[in-house]
């Protein structure tokens, strides 16, 4: 690779209009991550712990300072019918959306969609009493 050819790869927005062919070490996992079976061209989590690291502002920009790591913290279906999933900054907090990748695991996927599911923010032994207290008859009908 020329001197010019590797000044342009660091260029303020590359990633944007470039495919992203670096091999990295997940930093959760310890999984080696490359490039192919993303089904994009944009790898930017482990398919194996669906965690990334903080290094974008807006996607492909590489302008962020922090460097922390992003950690699934949910899913979220596009209008398109795709998932997404959202993670948010260890160290400062921002949330950001990320499209799957062809190869993320399933399990750590549906693990994720199902946790509000799992752990409501209610006893769910409540859930008729609350009903009643919202001004509805308190019965379960399945």
């Amino acid at each position: 690779m020329n001197r010019e050819n590797k000044r342009k790869k660091y260029e303020k927005g590359y990633y944007k209009t470039h495919a992203c062919k670096d091999t990295f070490t997940c930093k959760v996992c310890g999984r080696p991550v490359v490039p192919e079976g993303a089904g994009s061209g944009h790898r930017n989590h482990c398919p194996n712990c669906l965690s990334s690291l903080h290094v974008d502002i807006e996607p492909g920009d590489r302008a962020a300072d922090c460097g922390g790591i992003m950690e699934p913290v949910a899913v979220w279906v596009r209008k398109s019918g795709e998932w997404a999933i959202i993670h948010r900054c260890r160290r400062c907090g921002t949330l950001s959306s990320n499209r799957i990748a062809a190869d993320d695991n399933p399990m750590k996927l549906m693990s994720i969609a199902m946790k509000p599911a799992a752990f409501p923010p209610f006893p769910l032994e409540r859930i008729e009493e609350m009903t009643k207290l919202m001004a509805g008859d308190g019965e379960l009908k399945w």
